[in-house]
């Protein structure tokens, strides 16, 4: 293909799992790869991923794949997909650091090729002329990238923000934005997380400020979750926990693995030693804080441990205070409001971001998203990073800022060069569950049967048949999360498919297939005139 193509595979219509591509002259850069949550719409998944089966099956073609910062919906997929990508991948010094963790921990270390480019930095990638912008976002280290082509400038915004005191890293290098406003940009792909936000997201430096004198007034033990990543808020906590005489905790591997990715990069210099999970047990109440993993209600977490009362190293109750310095992101309301509850329920007051000032986007607001537009002066917009309501409200927001808009979701192809954008075709897009170390089709067969067992359960039954097709013996019949196993149901059950079974033509009975099939009937029949339910009915037939 000889053009300039923005194709988004995950992320766009959607919170989370960003998977960007863009293709030039046949060749093609993906940037970012994320992950999900499943969200109430899919209970029985915790994580999920974008499908890369278009991009995977174009391996060849495919250069590099760029991460612009260290948030998992944009790095935390990279272990899941990339032995099916297999390309080199590109970032900045933080991010590549906490990417080799990842892939250390998945046995992928040794086998990807990572390329630590500098903030700012260009690197040359077959068409594409790449030139990293430092952006701030909560996390360090966030870049937006330009890619220059024969076809025209584009600039990919990542996650920004514009805060004048980010506290840990520079502020957005808003002269570079402006010189690329003047040498001209074709297009802008742009986050559209707060586009209905008015005003300006916030400052770190508040949130230092309140954190500070919150935690400095409070008796007994403190917790606070936030994102792993945001370093600044991390550094933030631990400075007000030591100025109120506190000794400071890490609980999460996350978390932890974070840290020493920002020690490594130079950053946290200020913070004294933490204190292990093992050690902060030992303290008295007034005299530790603990930072935790679970802000999204986690089901593993350290927090939801806490609220649960099963970590294995402290416990927290009357007297003791959890501040949430953090958001929810969209779909993970249940689960943490779930904690929250866990926590009141033990006499712990709870803090949010709802009544106090103890969190601040890391994406821009209305103002924010004005102020780029007046400096990059891109001809076209593509909103991102958002559902679909964010993206229309972007897309006005442009219109008004002298951009033209284009909306595009996942799977269209947007070609960009030419006289004008155009979606010209689009490509199979769809999402992937993380099951342990496998990846399995959100909507294929194995979660929906898993789906369906979560709402109407599971039957299982085994019987034994002569040649002839007669029960030998007494069918056994389970059938856990509809009856208990000790109740009298399951006998019932098996005394049901034992007559209905005795009751099936001759020649049905000496075929395996069809006599499993109407053994199944049997039991579905059973069970929906019990409970006027359709669960899932397995049967195991062994012939004898």
């Amino acid at each position: 293909m000889d053009d300039l193509a923005f194709i988004p595979l995950g992320g766009t219509g959607e919170i989370g799992m960003n998977l960007n591509v863009y293709r030039c002259d046949g060749k093609l850069l993906a940037i970012d790869c994320g992950i999900g949550f499943g969200g109430p719409e899919n209970p029985a998944v915790e994580v999920m991923v974008p499908d890369p089966a278009w991009l995977a099956e174009r391996s060849g073609d495919l250069l590099a794949l760029v991460i612009t910062h260290a948030h998992e919906d944009h790095i935390g997929a990279v272990a899941h997909l990339w032995p099916q990508l297999r390309c080199p991948v590109i970032g900045g010094a933080f991010v590549t650091s906490v990417l080799r963790r990842k892939l250390g921990e998945a046995g992928l270390g040794h086998d990807v090729e990572i390329d630590t480019v500098p903030l700012p930095g260009r690197r040359k990638v077959g068409p594409f002329d790449l030139e990293f912008l430092r952006v701030t976002h909560s996390v360090p280290e966030a870049s937006a990238v330009v890619l220059r082509t024969r076809h025209g400038t584009v600039l990919h915004t990542g996650d920004w923000k514009l805060d004048p005191h980010p506290l840990i890293g520079p502020p957005t290098d808003e002269a570079a934005f402006a010189r690329l406003g003047e040498e001209g940009v074709l297009a802008m792909v742009c986050d559209s997380t707060n586009a209905m936000v008015e005003g300006h997201s916030g400052s770190e430096a508040e949130v230092r400020r309140n954190l500070n004198a919150l935690i400095k007034g409070m008796k007994g033990r403190v917790a606070v979750t936030c994102f792993s990543t945001n370093l600044a808020r991390v550094e933030s906590i631990a400075l007000a926990g030591q100025a109120a005489g506190r000794r400071v905790a890490l609980f999460g591997r996350s978390l932890r693995n974070a840290v020493a990715s920002a020690r490594e990069c130079g950053y946290l210099d200020a913070v004294d030693d933490f204190v292990t999970e093992e050690e902060a047990g030992r303290y008295p109440d007034d005299e530790i804080l603990v930072i935790c993993t679970g802000s999204q209600g986690e089901e593993r977490s350290a927090l939801a441990k806490i609220a649960a009362d099963t970590h294995p190293n402290i416990s927290f109750g009357e007297g003791d205070t959890v501040i949430f310095s953090s958001r929810m992101i969209p779909g993970n309301e249940r689960g943490i409001l779930l904690v929250q509850d866990e926590l009141t329920r033990a006499g712990c007051r709870v803090m949010t971001a709802d009544d106090h000032a103890v969190h601040v986007s890391g994406h821009p607001a209305r103002d924010e998203l004005k102020r780029l537009y007046a400096l990059v002066k891109p001809k076209f917009s593509v909103p991102v990073h958002g559902e679909w309501r964010h993206l229309s409200q972007h897309a006005d927001l442009a219109q008004e800022c002298g951009a033209e808009p284009f909306l595009v979701e996942d799977g269209d192809i947007l070609r960009l060069s030419g006289s004008k954008p155009k979606i010209v075709d689009s490509v199979p897009v769809g999402r992937l569950a993380v099951d342990g170390n496998r990846l399995l089709p959100v909507d294929g067969g194995v979660l929906g049967a898993r789906k369906r067992m979560l709402f109407n359960g599971v039957v299982v039954a085994s019987l034994a048949v002569d040649e002839a097709g007669r029960l030998v013996g007494r069918p056994r019949v389970s059938a856990p999360g509809l009856f208990e196993a000790d109740g009298p149901e399951p006998i019932q059950l098996a005394d049901e498919l034992a007559r209905g079974v005795g009751e099936l033509p001759k020649g049905l009975r000496k075929e395996d297939d069809a006599l499993t099939e109407a053994a199944r009937a049997v039991l579905r029949k059973a069970v929906g005139r019990r409970l006027k339910k359709r669960p899932n009915v397995e049967v195991h037939l062994l012939r004898v």
